[in-house]
């Protein structure tokens, strides 16, 4: 199995940097996991909607540049499904299941993700209704991904 995070922008705290560090290090029991970061668009805090929309088209351009070839794209998406733990888990041995073994998680910027990235998914995963910085959300995401291999794998993990 395969699992990639994109994600655009840096993760600029070392404290996320070594929380990523250590959920990659855990999910390789599972899955050949990576992450790769796309530049983020700087835009001005007062940026007009057209703006905003021509950043989106940009990362989502680089987003998809760095999804592998073949691989189920996944995004974080506020509109999308909001399983629990058990949920996902549910879901990943559904995809693998029909055959699916190489999975990206995308997560777009600040302004959201672009029409393309969003219409390339096979599948919208809402991590939760609350708003968080997006290095937490990635770091919530790698978290949730593993927690999903242990359940999949009839391993206790703490609830």
């Amino acid at each position: 199995m395969q699992i990639e995070v994109v994600a655009v922008g840096k993760l600029k705290e070392k404290y996320w940097s070594e929380a990523q560090t250590e959920y990659v290090k855990r999910l390789s029991r599972f899955a050949t996991t990576s992450v790769r970061e796309v530049a983020e668009e700087k835009l001005p805090d007062n940026a007009a909607p057209a703006m905003e929309e021509q950043g989106r088209q940009k990362e989502g351009n680089r987003l998809m540049q760095a999804v592998s070839k073949g691989s189920m794209i996944i995004v974080l998406d506020l509109s999308g499904e909001a399983p629990d733990s058990t949920g996902l888990a549910a879901r990943f041995r559904e995809w693998t299941n029909n055959g699916k073994s190489s999975f990206t998680f995308v997560i777009g910027g600040s302004t959201g993700l672009s029409r393309d990235v969003l219409k390339a998914a096979e599948y919208r995963l809402c991590l939760s209704k609350l708003t968080f910085p997006h290095q937490m959300a990635r770091i919530v995401l790698l978290e949730q991904i593993y927690r999903a291999m242990k359940i999949n794998g009839n391993e206790t993990y703490h609830k």
